[in-house]
């Protein structure tokens, strides 16, 4: 048995606390809390294991210009943060040959592939599966040209064994009555979202506390190694944690973290909006994905969000939430009964992304006994639960699932 501790307590913490209870192991997580811009209780809910394409991709490249057009559109960049984000958006450049796309999906397709299936033996193994919801994912299209496109990516899909069946507007309008102005769709059948993934995290956070796990509220400092332990020291009433091992998995603010240890993460934050309305305000059947539009739709169990849209301006800028009237804007295009005189809770967060779109799951480079699991994006979800598994397969020194060589910290 080690102590571990977690920096973290998002959805890959959470997920990697169990895998590393299951090993017996004894596990201190710290984490601030209350951070109501932490991604893990804002995203959309989805086990977007379909996905396969870096946003550094043709079809990012593809949209960019008309984006970028409009200071209220699916991508922007705050002036003020243009300076501070030039090193990103130079990897982000670098990632987009197409090599590097080719590595890149090969490595999304790796972890994405065992995503689905390390959430079911998670939450079955908990006594959780009530929150996973099996109704599939819709990709839809409002221009048959644009779906005509992305024909490069639905062949990938197939490729890998993707179940997918494409659809016209006669069976859109049998699948979703409700949506309008959509030219063509590609239904995933087999993917999944779950009821809320803040309902989910509480869940995890709860069962994880029950199984031993200790707590502490506060943020993590510094990660001071010596010759017998690794201290974690914090601004809590416990200021000093001393571990076996320990796992930076705390989202964009790992980057300062990782610093310390000698690792220079091109780790930024994709600010992303969403607006959550009374459930069954959308009318839809299941969540849907509105390709070039930069928003998708959820059918949670707490009610219906519209998110999306990414803006570059860090971690300090207030909130911007002329963005997400805009989206629903465009949301109203597709959905004209929607009532967006009802109230709404809107939402921005702080997505870690980094430019190649793959997370960190890896060793520090100054000491092996710290850990990373961070950078997952807009996958944070999708790939927490198989991010788990990879992690206690590192701390047990056993096989990896999966080749990491392509979330190495080093890799930069």
């Amino acid at each position: 048995m080690m102590r571990i501790a977690i920096v973290g307590a998002g959805i890959v913490g959470l997920a990697a606390a169990h895998a590393l209870l299951d090993k017996g192991h004894q596990v201190t997580l710290i984490d601030p809390g209350n951070n109501p811009q932490r991604p893990t209780d804002g995203n959309a809910g989805w086990i977007a294991d379909m996905d396969v394409m870096p946003l550094a991709s043709p079809k990012a490249w593809r949209n960019l210009p008309r984006w970028m057009m409009d200071p209220l559109g699916p991508l922007t960049i705050r002036p003020s943060y243009l300076p501070a984000l030039t090193p990103w958006l130079v990897r982000f450049v670098l990632a987009s040959s197409p090599a590097r796309i080719k590595s890149s999906i090969a490595a999304i397709r790796s972890i994405n592939a065992q995503a689905l299936p390390a959430w079911r033996e998670r939450l079955s193994s908990l006594g959780l599966d009530q929150h996973l919801r099996e109704k599939g994912i819709l990709s839809v299209w409002r221009d048959r040209n644009h779906f005509l496109q992305a024909q490069d990516i639905i062949d990938r899909q197939k490729d890998f064994g993707i179940p997918l069946e494409v659809l016209g507007p006669r069976e859109l309008a049998d699948l979703e009555p409700v949506l309008h102005h959509v030219e063509a769709g590609v239904l995933y059948s087999a993917s999944c979202h779950v009821s809320d993934p803040a309902l989910l995290a509480a869940d995890l956070l709860r069962l994880a506390v029950g199984r031993g796990a200790a707590r502490v509220e506060g943020k993590a400092l510094a990660i001071r190694p010596t010759d017998d332990a690794v201290h974690v020291h914090t601004d809590a009433a416990v200021q000093i944690v001393a571990a076996d091992r320990v796992l930076i998995c705390a989202g964009v603010w790992s980057r300062q973290l990782a610093r310390q240890l000698g690792d220079h993460i091109p780790l930024d934050t994709e600010r992303g909006y969403n607006a959550t309305y009374a459930r069954g305000a959308f009318g839809l059947n299941r969540p849907v994905m509105f390709e070039g539009e930069g928003f998708v739709a959820s059918t949670l169990d707490t009610g219906d969000r519209v998110g999306g849209a990414v803006e570059f301006a860090g971690t300090q800028a207030p909130p911007n939430h002329e963005r997400t009237a805009a989206m629903i804007t465009r949301l109203k295009r597709f959905l004209p009964h929607l009532d967006t005189e009802q109230p709404a809770k809107r939402w921005m967060g702080f997505r870690p992304s980094i430019p190649d779109s793959l997370p960190v799951i890896s060793e520090a480079s100054r000491d092996k006994r710290v850990l990373y699991a961070f950078g997952h994006g807009h996958h944070g979800l999708t790939q927490a639960a198989i991010t788990s598994r990879l992690v206690a397969e590192l701390v047990e020194g056993s096989p990896a699932t999966i080749d990491l060589t392509p979330f190495s910290a080093q890799r930069f």
